[in-house]
C-alpha cells in the first residue's frame, strides 16, 4: 500500500506545500512513513521519515524543499520493511545523473531481479521493490531516460503505479493491468499526478483523466506526452480499491467510489436481508455501504459506533497487537442508540476477524439485543502479493472456517457476505477488476497460498 503524488511547476509555486497537502489527502493509503523530493536547479533535495505527513514535515523542512518538480509518497510498511531507510521517495545518483522514484504496488519478480543484480555487483541499501526498479533504470540508461524506463517495464512484473522525477521531467507509469490507480490533474498550467483524484480537490486542482493501464506519461516544459503499450492487456483494477483502500470522494477509472459503495450496500440488503431496528456501520469504511443498505431495506440508519477521528486505520496497521490496541481506542459504542435494539452492522470486509469480534462484543456489552453482521465484500479466501497487505492464508479467517464458524467466532447473531457478482454490479457491472483474493483469479502469474 502507498499513495503517490507528483507536480511539474511552471507558475513558481511553493510546490513542497502543495505536495504536503496532497499527501495529507492520500494519508489513508499509508501511515508508516512520508517523504517528498524536489528538483532544485538540477539538484534533488529530499526529506523522508517514519510517521504521518504532519509529523514528518515541520514548516522549516517544507520551506527548505524548493524546486520546480517534486514527488511525494506515503507508505504502509510490513514486517522488516518498516524502517526510515525504506521510506520513499527513493533518491539515487548514477552515471547519467539523478533520479527520484515513488512506487505504489508490489513486484512479484523482485527477489529474482534483485538476486541477479547483486550477482552482477549491485549493492542495495533497502529491501523495497523501488530500489530494484531504480537500479534497472540506471543500468539501462544510455542516452534516453524514457527508453531506459520502458526497458525496465519490459522486465518487471506485478502491480505498480510509479511517479519518477529527473532533473528536467516528471514521469508517471501504470502497470499493464492498471491494478493500482494513477490519475492526471492540472493546477493552473501545472500538471499533477496522483494515486487518487481526492488529492486534486484538496489542493484546488482539476481532474484531467486517469493514466491508462500500460501507459507512461512524460511531463517536460509543461507539455505532456503519452507512450502507450503496444500490447493489449485486460484492465484489472484491484477491487479492494472500491471496497476499502480509496477514499469515497475519489473517482477511479471513471467510476465514483462513493456511488459504487452505496450501490453495493443496496445489493447487500437485497441479497442478505435481516429483521432489525436500525442499521449501523463500522466507521468509516463501512458507512457508505450501510447508508445504501438502509435505503434499500427500509430499516433506518443511525450511529451506533463513534470513531475517534485522530486514530488511523486498523486494517493497515503492521502488527496484530497494534490492530487490537487500535480498535480499543478507535471506536466507542453509542449506548443510547443500541441498547435493547436489533442491529444490522455493515462493514467493508472481514480479513482476520479479530477486529469484528471485538466490535460485536462491544455492542453486546452495551446492551444490543441482536447484532447481524453484513459484509460488503465476498469472503477473503486467498492471499495477495500485488500490493494488498493480507496475511498468510492460515490467518485469513474465511479460508480456514465456514461462514457459520466465522459467525460463532465473531459472536454475531447472523453473518452474510455480498456475492462477488453483486459487488461487481455495484461497481458498474463490468468485470474489469482483479478479484484474486476472492476467487484466486489473478491477472498475472503468482505464487500464492
Amino acid at each position: 500500500m502507498g499513495g503517490i503524488i507528483g507536480i511539474y511547476d511552471v507558475e513558481n509555486r511553493n510546490i513542497s506545500k502543495i505536495l504536503y497537502y496532497g499527501l495529507y489527502a492520500l494519508q489513508h493509503r499509508g501511515q508508516e512513513s512520508a517523504g517528498i523530493a524536489v528538483n532544485n536547479n538540477g539538484f534533488i533535495d529530499y526529506h523522508k521519515e517514519l510517521g504521518l505527513t504532519h509529523e514528518v514535515f515541520p514548516e522549516e523542512v517544507l520551506n527548505r524543499l524548493r524546486g520546480n518538480i517534486g514527488i511525494g509518497h506515503v507508505r504502509l510498511g510490513a514486517g522488516d520493511k518498516i524502517s526510515s531507510v525504506n521510506a520513499q521517495p527513493l533518491v539515487v545518483g548514477y552515471k547519467k545523473g539523478a533520479l527520484a522514484l515513488a512506487h505504489n504496488g508490489n513486484l512479484i519478480n523482485s527477489a529474482e531481479l534483485r538476486e541477479k543484480l547483486e550477482d552482477e555487483g549491485t549493492i542495495f541499501s533497502t529491501n523495497i521493490d523501488s530500489e530494484v526498479i531504480a537500479n534497472l533504470i540506471a543500468r539501462f540508461h544510455k542516452d534516453d531516460i524514457e527508453e531506459a524506463i520502458l526497458d525496465t517495464l519490459r522486465i518487471i512484473k506485478g502491480s505498480y503505479a510509479l511517479v519518477l522525477m529527473t532533473v528536467d521531467r516528471l514521469i508517471g507509469v501504470r502497470d499493464p493491468h492498471g491494478i493500482r490507480p494513477l490519475c492526471i490533474g492540472k493546477l493552473g498550467e501545472d500538471y499533477i499526478l496522483s494515486s487518487e483524484s481526492c488529492a486534486f480537490d484538496t489542493i484546488g486542482a482539476e481532474f484531467v483523466r486517469d493514466v491508462e493501464p500500460g501507459e507512461m506519461v512524460v511531463i517536460k516544459d509543461n507539455n505532456i506526452k503519452s507512450i502507450k503499450s503496444k500490447n493489449k492487456y485486460n484492465r484489472k483494477l484491484c477491487l479492494f480499491e472500491f471496497i476499502y483502500f480509496a477514499r469515497p470522494d475519489s473517482k477511479i477509472d471513471g467510476m465514483s467510489v462513493y456511488l459504487s459503495r452505496r450501490e453495493a450496500g443496496k445489493i447487500l440488503a437485497r441479497e442478505c436481508p435481516a429483521e432489525a431496528d436500525i442499521v449501523i456501520s463500522a466507521p468509516d469504511s463501512g458507512t457508505v455501504a450501510a447508508i445504501g443498505y438502509a435505503e434499500a431495506s427500509g430499516i433506518p440508519y443511525d450511529e451506533g459506533l463513534i470513531k475517534n477521528k485522530y486514530i488511523g486505520r486498523t486494517f493497515i496497521e503492521s502488527t496484530q497487537e497494534m490492530r487490537e490496541q487500535g480498535v480499543k481506542i478507535k471506536l466507542n459504542v453509542l449506548r443510547e442508540n443500541v441498547e435493547g435494539k436489533r442491529l444490522v452492522l455493515v462493514d467493508d470486509s472481514i480479513v482476520r476477524g479479530t477486529t469484528m469480534s471485538r466490535i460485536v462484543r462491544m455492542l453486546k456489552n452495551a446492551g444490543a439485543k441482536e447484532v447481524h453482521v453484513r459484509i460488503c465484500s465476498p469472503a477473503v479466501l486467498h492471499t495477495c502479493n500485488l500490493g494488498m497487505d493480507t496475511p498468510k492464508k492460515q490467518n485469513l479467517i474465511a479460508s480456514e472456517k465456514t461462514i457459520e464458524e466465522v459467525r460463532e467466532y465473531i459472536g454475531a447473531d447472523s453473518l452474510c457476505y455480498i456475492s462477488l457478482e453483486g459487488l461487481i454490479k455495484g461497481a458498474g457491472g463490468e468485470n474489469v477488476f482483479c478479484t484474486g483474493c476472492f476467487d484466486k483469479k489473478y491477472p498475472t502469474e503468482l505464487n500464492i497460498d
